[in-house]
C-alpha cells in the first residue's frame, strides 16, 4: 500500500510539472561580454519550439555552470522567450610563479594547475591550486616549501595571479639502511634501489633527494633481486622515511627473505599435436633449471624460448603459462603450460622517465613498434637494449590490455643516471710508470650520443684519441663511430727511434643474426719513424712515412645474461683487418672467447681465450708500430708492450700473441666491509714471432702471474686496485706488480 501511495505521488508530480512546461520560441541573453549565444546554447542544450519544465530550466542552469564561464546565471521565461542574465567570470590574464628560478620547476607547477592562462577565472580554485602546488613540490623532494597566492583585478575583466613560492632545501636522504632478515650486504641492496644516500661526491645527482614515487619502484626492485635468488617467499614491507634534526630524511627497508627455494621438478606440458622435438632447447633448459635454486630470471629464459619457437614459425603464435607449486619449505615444482592463441598487436607504448633522453632514442632501441605483433622475447630484447646503452639506471616495463582483446599497450619507465664519467688511472713497475685519464659523456644533449676523449702518458709514449658514437644513426637502428687518434713514441735517446702516428677511422654496427653483431670499419693513418744511428738494423730499414688504409670488421656472438655485471653466459669475438692501401700490406686475425659461471649470490668466476696473429702479404716486414703485444689488462703484472721479442733494446711486439685469463671474486674474504669486493685471478699469456730477422731475441717463455683485484667505493669515487706477482717471465720483461684506477661520475 505504502509503494502504491509513493508511486502514485510521482506520477502526480510529473503530471503537474509538464503541465507547468513552456514551449520556448526565442532566446534573449543580458550582458554577456565575452560568450556567445550560440555557445550558450551549445553548452546549455538549449533548443527552440520545445516545452520547458523547472525540472529543464535547472538542468540548463547545471550545465552553464559547469562551463565556469559565469559567476552568476538567472533564468525565466517569459512569453515563450527564454530570459539569461548572466555575469561571467573574470578571465586569467597571466600566472606569475615568484620564488622559482628553475624553468623546468615552473614548468612541472603550471602542469599541476588547475587555473590555466585564457581560461574563466574561478576563486575557489586558488586554494586547490595551492594544495596542488605542495603536491607537486614534494614529489620533486622539497617537502618543507610553502606557498601563497594573492590576484589583481584588472579594468578588462581579468585578473592576475600570483603564486608566491619558498622552496627551501631540497630534502636529501642521508641514510639508508636495510632490517630484517636481508641476506644480502648493504651496498649490494643500495646499488638495486633508484635512491641515493647524500655525498658530497654526488652533487651533481638527482637520485639522493626523497622521492615518494620511488620508493615503491625501489621495493619492486628489492623483491625482483630476492626472487632472482631463490627467495621466493621474500617480502619487502613498505618503506618508511623518518625526517632527522637536520632536515634530512632516514629511509628504512625492512626485508623478510624467507628460506631459499630449490627447483624440485619440472614440466613441459604441450597441446598433443605439437612436435616435441621443436621443443628441444626448451627441456634442455628445463633440465638445468631442476636442482638449482629458484630464478625468476631462469624461469624467464624458458618462456624466451618458447617465444623463439613462435618466431621460428613453427607455430603462428604461442603462448606460456607458469604453474608454481611448493612442495616443501624450501623446494618448488614449476610446469610450463604450452597453449595456441590469437596474435595480439601492439597497440601503443608509452615512455617515462626520460627527463633528459630524447624519447626518439629509446624508441630507436626497441625491437616491437606500434601496430607490430607482441611479443614477449623482442620486447625483453628491446629493454635489454635499453639498459644496454648505459645511461638509464633502470629500465622497466608493464604490459597491460589496449582498447579490445587482440592488443596490448607497452609502458616503459626508464630512471636515467648520471652519464658523464671521470677516471684517472696510474701504474708502477720496473720501468717507472704510466698515467691515464679520460673523460666520457654517454648522453650527450640527450641524444644517446657518446663522446669520449682519453690520454694516457708514460716514460716514452703519449697516446690520444676523440671518439664520438651515435648508436642509432640517422635513425637506421646502426650505430655510426668515430675516432681520431694520435700516438708518439720517443726513442731516441735509449733505442734510437720514435714514431708518431695520426689517423681516423669511421665504423658501424648492427645486429645480423640473433645475437650476433657485425662491426665493419674504415681506417686512414698516416705514420712517420725516424731513426738514428743507436737504432738497430732492422729499426733502421723501416725509417721513413707511411700510409694505409684499412677495412676491418667484428663478428660477435654475444650470448650474455646481461652486458654489464655479467653473471652467467658466453661471448665471442672474432675480427680481422684487412689493408686495402698500404706501405706495407699485412693481414691480422684475433678471436677471443669469455665464458662466465655464476656458483651462488656473491661468486662468480670467468674464463677467457685470446689469440691474435699478424702477418705480411707482400713479403715485407710487419712495421714495428703495426706488431702485437699484450695490454696490462690481459697480463696483469707487466708493463703494456714490453714483453716478448727485443731487438737489442726496443721491444718491437711479434706476430702472435695469446692470453689466458681466469678470475672469480672471493665473497667470503672481507665480508665485513661493506664497500669492498676482492677478486683473485690467474693470467697467462705469450707474444712470440718475428719475421724479418734471425738474430733477434724471440723468447718464447710462457709469461704467467696472479693476484688480487680490489674494488674500493670510497667517499671520491670508486677505486680499483691491482697487486700481481709473476710466476714465471723473461729476463727481459718489464713489470708492473701495482695498478690502480680513480673514477666518479657526473
Amino acid at each position: 500500500m505504502k509503494n502504491f501511495i509513493f508511486i502514485s505521488i510521482i506520477i502526480i508530480s510529473n503530471f503537474f510539472t509538464q503541465l507547468n512546461a513552456e514551449i520556448i520560441n526565442n532566446i534573449t541573453i543580458n550582458n554577456n561580454d565575452r560568450i556567445s549565444l550560440g555557445t550558450i546554447k551549445t553548452y546549455g542544450n538549449i533548443k527552440l519550439g520545445v516545452n520547458y519544465s523547472e525540472k529543464d530550466l535547472n538542468q540548463i542552469l547545471k550545465n552553464l555552470y559547469g562551463t565556469n564561464f559565469f559567476k552568476e546565471i538567472y533564468l525565466k521565461i517569459e512569453n515563450q522567450t527564454l530570459i539569461i542574465n548572466v555575469v561571467e567570470n573574470r578571465l586569467v590574464q597571466t600566472i606569475n610563479i615568484i620564488g622559482i628560478k628553475s624553468a623546468s620547476l615552473e614548468k612541472v607547477i603550471l602542469d599541476a594547475l588547475i587555473i590555466k592562462e585564457k581560461a574563466p577565472f574561478v576563486e575557489s580554485d586558488i586554494a586547490k591550486d595551492l594544495a596542488n602546488i605542495k603536491k607537486s613540490l614534494v614529489f620533486q623532494g622539497y617537502y618543507f616549501s610553502n606557498a601563497t597566492s594573492n590576484f589583481v583585478k584588472n579594468n578588462n575583466n581579468t585578473v592576475d595571479i600570483i603564486f608566491d613560492i619558498y622552496l627551501g632545501e631540497k630534502s636529501k636522504v642521508s641514510i639508508i639502511e636495510f632490517t630484517g632478515d636481508k641476506i644480502f650486504k648493504n651496498r649490494t641492496l643500495r646499488n638495486l634501489i633508484t635512491t641515493e644516500e647524500a655525498k658530497f661526491w654526488k652533487f651533481i645527482s638527482g637520485k639522493k633527494y626523497l622521492n615518494r614515487q620511488n620508493l615503491a619502484l625501489d621495493e619492486r626492485l628489492l623483491r625482483q633481486f630476492y626472487l632472482n635468488n631463490g627467495y621466493y617467499d621474500v617480502s619487502v614491507n613498505t618503506s618508511t622515511a623518518t625526517i632527522l634534526d637536520n632536515n634530512s630524511f632516514k629511509l628504512t627497508y625492512n626485508i623478510d627473505a624467507g628460506n631459499l627455494y630449490m627447483v624440485n621438478n619440472t614440466n613441459l606440458d604441450i597441446p598433443i599435436d605439437y612436435n616435441p622435438l621443436n621443443f628441444t632447447n626448451v627441456q634442455k633448459l628445463l633440465n638445468e633449471l631442476e636442482g638449482s635454486e629458484y630464478s625468476f630470471n631462469k624461469v624467464s629464459k624458458i618462456v624466451e624460448e618458447i617465444d623463439k619457437i613462435s618466431l621460428s614459425r613453427e607455430y603462428d603464435f604461442i603462448n606460456a603459462s607458469i604453474l608454481e607449486e611448493k612442495i616443501d619449505t624450501n623446494k618448488i615444482n614449476i610446469t610450463f603450460k604450452v597453449t595456441e592463441s590469437d596474435k595480439v598487436y601492439v597497440e601503443r607504448i608509452n615512455v617515462f622517465g626520460n627527463n633528459i633522453t630524447e624519447e626518439s632514442v629509446i624508441r630507436a632501441n626497441l625491437e616491437v613498434d606500434e601496430g607490430d605483433p607482441f611479443n614477449e622475447l623482442l620486447h625483453a630484447k628491446s629493454l635489454n637494449n635499453l639498459k644496454s646503452l648505459n645511461i638509464f639506471k633502470l629500465v622497466q616495463s608493464e604490459t597491460i590490455d589496449g582498447s579490445n582483446p587482440f592488443t596490448k599497450i607497452i609502458n616503459i619507465n626508464v630512471v636515467e643516471k648520471p652519464t658523464g664519467e671521470i677516471s684517472l688511472g696510474a701504474g708502477f713497475g720496473t720501468d717507472g710508470g704510466t698515467v691515464g685519464f679520460s673523460v666520457t659523456e654517454n648522453n650527450f644533449l640527450g641524444k644517446g650520443v657518446k663522446l669520449g676523449t682519453s690520454l694516457r702518458v708514460s716514460s716514452d709514449t703519449v697516446k690520444g684519441n676523440f671518439t664520438i658514437n651515435n648508436p642509432n644513426f640517422n635513425y637506421s637502428g646502426r650505430s655510426l663511430m668515430t675516432n681520431i687518434e694520435r700516438t708518439s713514441i720517443d726513442k731516441l735517446s735509449d733505442s734510437g727511434y720514435e714514431t708518431t702516428k695520426t689517423g681516423f677511422s669511421l665504423g658501424t654496427r648492427f645486429e645480423k643474426n640473433e645475437n650476433l653483431f657485425f662491426s665493419p670499419n674504415l681506417s686512414t693513418f698516416y705514420e712517420l719513424i725516424d731513426t738514428n744511428s743507436t737504432a738497430s738494423a732492422s729499426l733502421r730499414k723501416q725509417d721513413g712515412s707511411y700510409f694505409e688504409n684499412k677495412f676491418s670488421y667484428n663478428l660477435d656472438y654475444d650470448l650474455r645474461d646481461q652486458k654489464y655485471q655479467t653473471k652467467e653466459g658466453v661471448r665471442s669475438i672474432f675480427s680481422q683487418e684487412i689493408p686495402l692501401i698500404s706501405d706495407d700490406y699485412s693481414l691480422s686475425n684475433s678471436y677471443e672467447i669469455t665464458k662466465w659461471f655464476q656458483f651462488n649470490n656473491d661468486m662468480i668466476a670467468d674464463i677467457s681465450i685470446y689469440g691474435k696473429a699478424i702477418n705480411s702479404i707482400n713479403n715485407k716486414d710487419v712495421r714495428v708500430s703495426n706488431r702485437l703485444g699484450l695490454s696490462s689488462g690481459r697480463l696483469r703484472g707487466f708493463e703494456n708492450g714490453k714483453i716478448g721479442p727485443v731487438d737489442g733494446k726496443d721491444y718491437i711486439g711479434g706476430n702472435y700473441a695469446s692470453a689466458l685469463n681466469i678470475s672469480t671474486t672471493l665473497p667470503m674474504f672481507l665480508q665485513s666491509f661493506e664497500s669492498i669486493d676482492l677478486k683473485y685471478f690467474i693470467d697467462v699469456g705469450n707474444v712470440w714471432g718475428v719475421d724479418y730477422s734471425d738474430a733477434v731475441d724471440d723468447s718464447n717463455s710462457i709469461r704467467s702471474s696472479t693476484g688480487l683485484a680490489v674494488n674500493w667505493f670510497t667517499p671520491i669515487g670508486p677505486m680499483n686496485f691491482t697487486l700481481a706477482q709473476n710466476l714465471s717471465k723473461a729476463s727481459t720483461d718489464k713489470v708492473e706488480t701495482f695498478q690502480f684506477n680513480i673514477g666518479t661520475s657526473f
